[in-house]
């Protein structure tokens, strides 16, 4: 049976309409491919309190949850991911990419153009969709 991990990742935007976009280091698992930064969900940890603990970890900034965006799951050879996103505001501080090998803020209308991890992807696709409904109206 496969090993499941739970994990979490934030939408943060900034006030250009622009989403922060995460490449992990080289010493992660899925490095070269983009994905919404989070991490790994504790034991009797709730997403809402995951997600701001390892912003702060990671990016070395203060985000509030907002709320469950988007959740997926998706078989790997080895393990199996269950990832939840969550939108969520910057509080305090700017990211820096304590834990990334680079993070850049990129209009919701580019970042298909990013390879982005297969559990992100879904989540890609969601936010494009909902921001080009919300910009037709």
């Amino acid at each position: 049976m496969k090993n499941i991990i739970k994990v979490v990742g934030a939408i943060i935007e900034n006030e250009n309409n622009e989403v922060l976009c995460s490449l992990p280091s080289k010493n992660m698992s899925i490095s070269k491919l983009w994905e919404f930064p989070g991490g790994e969900i504790n034991d009797g940890e709730n997403p809402e309190v995951a997600i701001v603990r390892k912003i702060k970890d990671t990016l070395n900034c203060t985000v509030k949850f907002e709320s469950l965006f988007s959740a997926t799951t998706y078989e790997y050879e080895d393990y199996i991911l269950n990832l939840m996103v969550a939108k969520c505001s910057l509080v305090d501080g700017q990211p820096l990419p304590k834990d990334y090998l680079k993070l850049i803020w990129l209009p919701i209308e580019y970042i298909e153009s990013l390879n982005w991890s297969q559990t992100d992807i879904p989540t890609v696709k969601k936010l494009v969709l909902k921001n080009s409904k919300k910009a037709r109206i």
